[in-house]
């Protein structure tokens, strides 16, 4: 708080500086689109941070949701959108630095067809099982995988989904072989959690903290280091199976690639100043996310080096798109 509370005041002078007063941005309704399924983990958040960013900006802003093919379809969207600040994306780094490592075949640059906006909030992870399933920890899973080699199903929200790619990695730690069940977007593959079709998945508790509560789902471990408030009887998967198995991701806010200076440092001036505000993070935290804010250059920096860490994990592990 005290770092976002630092950034809002250079930043007001920038965007208050007479450059963006002479284009009067933004003069119409912003469109976002969201390369996931609504109910998703950034989804929820999008509509939360977006809501209150209209709000002090007196424009709306349109959430578009694009699901499919790992949220390639959508994010190309934004690439070839007008640079003007009208068309931004809420994107998770799967879509930034996870498939992109994972297709040979892309049809966008994420380094090259984007402008980094700032990094909004991690999403906190979570262990979740049917209530058809026996497992109550993480150890219980790892054993009971290690005694059915490939019996037991996860989803996902599709190929190179952070819930693939969260399963590979706990997965690979374990010893463990699971059967990798692929979704069309990350709610559908909890709903199929919570109506016991498969057994279990690691989700992202924006996605899932409802489920849980409504005991729908049961969430056996959280992927951080240490419990969570919101959940504090819940155990770390560190603590309860796998020692040293952390994991998170992103929610973020890109424009395409050749959107102004002066554009970005408004955005990311009201990203800063709507996440600061105490009853959207009081929301945010709720449901398993960890406000962080950041400018776009330290975004720009995350992402070059987020990218570099999962292709050496990807090619590690031998983890295809499939």
């Amino acid at each position: 708080m005290r770092r976002l509370c630092a950034l809002l005041p250079a930043l007001g002078l920038l965007v208050n500086s007479g450059v963006l007063a002479q284009t009067a941005y933004p003069a119409r309704p912003i469109k976002m689109i969201v390369p996931l399924a609504a109910a998703s983990a950034v989804d929820v958040a999008a509509r939360i941070v977006t809501q209150k960013m209209a709000d002090n900006m007196g424009q709306q802003i349109v959430i578009v949701n694009l699901p499919g093919a790992s949220g390639l379809i959508g994010a190309e969207q934004v690439a070839k959108a007008e640079p003007d600040g009208y068309t931004i994306g809420g994107f998770n780094d799967s879509i930034m630095t996870m498939v992109p490592n994972l297709q040979s075949n892309m049809r966008w640059d994420i380094l090259r067809d984007f402008e980094p906006v700032s990094l909004v909030a991690t999403v906190e992870w979570g262990l979740v099982v049917s209530n058809k399933a026996p497992f109550k920890t993480a150890g219980e899973l790892i054993a009971a995988a290690k005694a059915a080699p490939a019996k037991i199903d996860y989803s996902s929200g599709g190929p190179g989904s952070p819930q693939h790619l969260a399963m590979a990695m706990f997965a690979t730690a374990a010893g463990i072989s699971l059967t990798h069940v692929p979704y069309k977007g990350a709610t559908q593959a909890a709903t199929d959690i919570a109506s016991g079709q498969i057994p279990v998945g690691f989700q992202g508790l924006g996605t899932v903290a409802a489920l849980v509560r409504g005991g729908q789902l049961r969430l056996i471990g959280v992927t951080t280091e240490k419990r969570l408030a919101q959940f504090p009887d819940v155990p770390t998967v560190s603590e309860s199976g796998l020692p040293g198995f952390f994991f998170n991701s992103w929610f973020t806010i890109m424009a395409p690639g050749g959107t102004s200076k002066e554009i970005i440092a408004r955005l990311n001036y009201e990203v800063l100043k709507a996440v600061g505000d105490a009853e959207v993070r009081n929301k945010l935290e709720n449901l398993g996310f960890a406000v962080r804010g950041s400018s776009a250059r330290e975004l720009a920096a995350m992402t070059r080096e987020q990218l570099a860490k999962y292709a050496r994990v990807i090619k590690d592990m031998g983890l295809t798109n499939e």
